[in-house]
């Protein structure tokens, strides 16, 4: 009995340990490595105004009112010749006069801008499905409403795009950090932080495992539609391109910032929602398991995503068991990592206290989070099971 605890104990350590920060020590060699043999990658020149290609600027918003006018300059400061920009914004169920908003506005005479709406929210993925119909540039650009968008963000995605082995460019999400910012600002910012890293190698190495909706390309022949009950479609939408061949690239001078959630009660609506659709999303992506057929594809998608979303959470309570019986057996080993265990616990729960407290002492937020995050992927997974996640946004508060 004590062998198979210790088994089960030092797997568990395995799994956390690999899923939150072995897999990025092992994707960094495997980055130097790499660099040795061939050398550093240098990234495409940028196309002269000439030949750059037409893009269309796809703004999916529902009830954004109070971020409309902010994200239209932000559009229009784009540095990208205006006559190879198209911008459609799409507002459906929106009934706070988002719409209106976007038509109204004072635009210059050579911004070629249209708006669809229709009254039914029907989810983001049913409204990027109908404005695709509308697209007839090579290449389309996604972002949210409620993000800035750097102005040089059009050049340095497209520029990836001379290479035709490149299928969808993932651009960078930032999270704004105030003064203000609470314990889900601290441990948000420093896990997109993390991310951002993972993301940068993991496009070095082969390709990046899915982009975030904030900002995010593809070429518009490749797009090819989900089912409408899907929960994270950007995810699934650039897989599918890597699945069939294509490169997916991180390019990081390519950013959207957006304001943190307003609390972390607010954060884990996201998380909650995200952990769902990332146990959909392994469902319907069953093919990318194939290591035999995919390769490195799996080896990334596995490691970066599948075992957060799987065996990490569930690991995480029966290493704290197992570590629990294993230390009443007298090993110092083993009540050391008890000891860590422990103390990496009480750190979350004074994270949690400070929170509520409004408190800003940061070195307890990113424990907090890390718990916040795995809670999450549990209650996504029963709300999977259930049927009761609806593909229908719940909006999370953004901080101010």
């Amino acid at each position: 009995m004590l062998l198979f605890l210790k088994v089960l104990f030092f797997f568990c350590l395995f799994i956390v340990f690999y899923a939150y920060i072995g897999y990025g020590m092992i994707l960094f060699l495997m980055i130097k490595v790499k660099r040795m043999i061939s050398g550093k990658p240098e990234l495409p020149v940028l196309p002269a105004d000439d030949q750059l290609p037409e893009v269309t600027f796809v703004v999916a918003a529902y009830n954004e009112k109070d971020w409309m006018d902010d994200k239209i300059q932000n559009c229009l400061a784009f540095d990208y010749p205006k006559n190879k920009i198209k911008y459609l914004w799409v507002t459906d169920g929106s009934n706070d006069g988002t719409a209106d908003v976007i038509r109204n506005y004072n635009y210059p005479p050579d911004v070629n801008n249209r708006v669809y709406h229709e009254d039914a929210r029907r989810g983001k993925i049913a409204a990027v499905e109908r404005i695709m119909a509308f697209v007839d540039t090579p290449l389309v650009i996604f972002t949210d409403a409620n993000t800035a968008v750097n102005d040089q963000a059009i050049r340095t995605i497209v520029r990836h795009y001379q290479d035709p082995k490149v299928g969808a460019v993932a651009g960078e999400k930032r999270i704004r950090m105030t003064t203000k910012d609470a314990a889900n600002a601290a441990g948000e910012g420093i896990y997109w932080k993390y991310e951002s890293a993972l993301k940068r190698w993991d496009s070095e190495l082969n390709s990046v495992v899915g982009a975030a909706g904030e900002l995010f390309s593809l070429r518009t022949e490749l797009f090819e539609a989900v089912p409408q009950d899907t929960l994270i479609e950007d995810f699934i939408m650039t897989l599918r391109i890597a699945q069939k061949g294509y490169k997916v690239v991180y390019e990081p001078e390519a950013f959207a910032v957006e304001s943190s959630s307003a609390s972390v009660k607010e954060e884990l609506k996201r998380k909650i929602r995200i952990a769902a659709g990332g146990i959909q999303a392994i469902i319907r992506l069953s093919p990318l398991l194939n290591i035999f057929k995919y390769g490195m594809l799996t080896f990334q998608y596995v490691s970066h995503r599948v075992l957060r979303w799987t065996l990490a959470p569930l690991a995480l309570p029966i290493l704290l068991i197992t570590n629990i019986i294993l230390a009443m057996s007298g090993s110092p080993f083993f009540q050391f990592i008890l000891g860590a265990q422990i103390l990496f616990y009480v750190s979350a729960f004074i994270g949690y206290i400070l929170e509520r407290k409004a408190i800003k002492f940061k070195a307890f937020f990113v424990p907090y989070y890390f718990c916040i995050m795995n809670y999450a992927v549990y209650r996504g997974f029963f709300r999977i099971m259930n049927g009761s996640q609806s593909v229908i946004w719940e909006k999370a508060k953004r901080a101010g």
